[in-house]
């Protein structure tokens, strides 16, 4: 071995470096300030270890980018935690690097010959936010796919060059496969390469600058030397930094449910915008500040201003210089670290009071979690985009919300959780044609109300006339033989939520059925039941609310079956084609609660 190690140094020269390296004196002396390169390179290295075992498992395509990284973070033992460390780690660094400049900036660790140490700095974090966002889109969910859109879209209106480099980085005209790879590219290679030859530069600084003038700034020596007095420090201080960011990784998972961090919503969907997409939290400073640009001047929010800013810090070495430069310099970090301060928390208590942020957002992790549930069962070919969208429980209330909410309500909201500007002019559809409902409607009291006929024409029309003439003139018996119709009706729908009650009460629904057919009940001298009567003139009640019944109920309320030309005001969604058969299928499952109960998240 020693002349193997002979034959290295002769050739090489490294075991006389490390030597220097480890065993000279250490330039400045030891000192805790000293670790903050050591906690920059350990949080570094913390991402790309983490960041190399997520690599061997992640696939960068548009239909297997969240599969891969839902596969990672649920189906691989351990994957939650080392996604988590990933994540805590790339925001940490960014968090120590600002930290860092802002101290070297108070303490004048920028004096001559030292001016690298605060160029590099200033280099550093750019390319750290860099990394950080190009990181956004890796999961390809929702909240990553439109919050990328933000910095892409931002890059567009960087006078000159912005228009090329933003198409270079998208590779088409929407965000896709070439996007993904582009990203993942400069995500896992070109940025870590320069991010670590840049903190490689800021580490040998204090050998590089070892001279005279260059200690003339540094506190009074305290001697010894990188190895084992600098490197007992530094390894306190890195492991008090993994302490910290294994706290917030067990912090985060432990404030939701057991799958809620790493966050993953549901697949990144192009139709399906998400008004909640926020930046990273470092990052709501400059998204708060850009709402004070109009249209058409968000160039100087994102790129002019902040490019000021960077300038003015970049010339501080030589402003220091100046009699009152120091003071400057001390004065401007502080008013823009504060600035950011301040607007990040602003946008912080913005959104925490404004209702329809918290809806969306609310809405994203409930969808988040179907998506993950839905997945956990298979992920076909297709994606598990193509799961979430044949899903009625995810896309009922979006359909219902566009093409029903206008009129009509779901429990009082337009089925998102929202509530819309204008009044309900038809009936509320939560637990449509269960028997609670049809309760509902044949009470003399509410078939009038906005939940039921108020807002319709048919509020004058002969079902409100009956119920609150005739309904309300019924006697015990009769009230006891109208519970007996309601189940009937009801039992034709074979609803899912009350299967258990309709196989009890078999006998007392066969008896319904015959008094449907009564005129006591009244029914079929506007409705057909079972049997085709040519003279109605209101809704067939054979299959009453089934998925059949409602499928063409929602394709053709004119049709005769229905409600014919005494039609109020409801859209023929698949007669006019403006829904396909998949939708209305999916709103139908959705009105009636039949959907499938997915398999439970691994992990929860």
């Amino acid at each position: 071995m020693k002349s193997v190690r002979a034959w290295l140094e002769a050739r090489t020269g490294l075991g006389g470096l490390a030597r220097r390296l480890l065993l000279d004196p250490l330039p400045g002396g030891v000192s805790w300030r000293r670790c903050w390169a050591a906690a920059l390179v350990f949080t570094f290295l913390v991402q790309v270890v983490t960041g190399f075992f997520l690599l061997t498992g992640y696939s960068a395509s548009t239909q297997t980018a969240w599969e891969s990284v839902f596969h990672l973070q649920f189906q691989t033992p351990g994957g939650w935690l080392l996604r988590g460390l990933h994540v805590v780690a790339a925001q940490a660094f960014v968090v120590l690097l600002g930290l860092h400049l802002l101290q070297v900036v108070i303490q004048r660790a920028y004096l001559a010959p030292r001016e690298l140490n605060l160029l590099l700095l200033l280099a550093l974090l750019p390319l750290a936010i860099a990394q950080s966002v190009t990181g956004w889109l890796l999961p390809f969910d929702q909240k990553g796919f439109w919050a990328a859109r933000v910095p892409l879209n931002l890059l567009g209106i960087v006078p000159v060059l912005g228009p090329t480099l933003q198409q270079v980085l998208l590779g088409g005209a929407e965000v896709g496969h070439h996007t993904l790879t582009r990203f993942l590219a400069l995500h896992a290679t070109v940025l870590p390469l320069t991010i670590g030859g840049l903190l490689a530069a800021l580490c040998l600084l204090p050998w590089w600058t070892a001279n005279p003038a260059a200690s003339a700034n540094d506190p009074p020596g305290r001697g010894g030397r990188w190895w084992p007095d600098q490197v007992l420090r530094d390894a306190v201080v890195c492991l008090a930094v993994l302490v910290t960011i294994l706290f917030f990784v067990l912090r985060l998972r432990r404030a939701g449910e057991p799958d809620a961090f790493p966050e993953l919503l549901a697949p990144a969907d192009p139709t399906e915008p998400y008004s909640a997409a926020r930046p990273e939290w470092f990052m709501l400073f400059l998204f708060q500040f850009l709402k004070y640009f109009r249209a058409g001047t968000e160039v100087w929010g994102a790129v002019i201003i902040p490019t000021l800013i960077l300038a003015v810090i970049a010339a501080m070495p030589w402003v220091g210089r100046w009699r009152f430069g120091a003071r400057f310099n001390t004065a401007f970090i502080s008013a823009v670290a504060l600035g950011a301060l301040v607007l990040g928390g602003l946008a912080v208590y913005k959104d925490r009071h404004n209702p329809e942020f918290q809806a969306a957002v609310r809405h994203a992790h409930e969808a988040g979690a179907r998506a993950r549930a839905l997945a956990a069962g298979g992920v076909p070919a297709a994606g598990a985009l193509e799961l979430v969208r044949s899903d009625a429980w995810s896309q009922g209330p979006k359909l219902f919300a566009r093409h029903c909410a206008s009129c009509h309500r779901y429990d009082g909201h337009d089925g998102l959780g929202g509530q819309p500007a204008d009044p309900p002019s038809a009936s509320d559809l939560k637990g449509f044609a269960s028997r609670e409902w049809l309760a509902g409607l044949l009470d003399p009291t509410r078939v009038a109300s906005p939940h039921y006929f108020g807002g319709t024409k048919f509020a004058e029309g002969r079902m409100v006339r009956f119920v609150q003439r005739d309904v309300a003139a019924f006697d015990a018996e009769q009230r006891a033989q109208l519970s007996k119709v309601i189940a009937a009706v009801s039992a034709e729908a074979e609803l899912k939520s009350q299967a258990g009650a309709d196989a009890r009460d078999t006998a007392l629904i066969a008896e319904g059925r015959d008094l449907i057919r009564t005129k006591a009940m009244k029914c079929t001298s506007c409705h057909q039941f079972r049997v085709p009567d040519e003279d109605a003139i209101a809704p067939d009640l054979t299959g009453y609310g089934s998925r059949a019944w409602l499928v063409d109920f929602i394709s053709d309320p004119a049709h005769a079956r229905f409600y014919g030309r005494r039609n109020d005001r409801m859209p023929r969604f698949g007669a006019d084609a403006v829904l396909g058969e998949r939708e209305i299928g999916l709103l139908a499952d959705w009105l009636r609660g039949d959907w499938p109960e997915p398999l439970a998240v691994a992990g929860r």
